[in-house]
């Protein structure tokens, strides 16, 4: 017996989420300030994780001025 995959696969939690907001018509402006937020929370994001990955394998300034040195 052969499986039938989903050609549309579920939304996921975000996608549901701003489906949700954008069933408002809001202005072009607050769009692009939207996108700006989002852009800047997942930079934020970014930038927590590469502290952790940073921290972790402690790195420093000296040790990434080596490893761009080497390339």
């Amino acid at each position: 017996m052969k499986l039938k995959r989903s050609l549309n696969p579920p939304l996921s939690n975000v996608q549901k989420e701003l489906l949700t907001l954008f069933e408002a018509d809001i202005p072009d402006n607050h769009l692009l300030e939207l996108k700006k937020m989002m852009a800047h929370f997942l930079l934020e994001k970014a930038r927590d994780k590469a502290d952790e990955v940073w921290d972790a394998k402690e790195y420093s300034d000296e040790s990434l001025a080596k490893l761009l040195i080497r390339k």
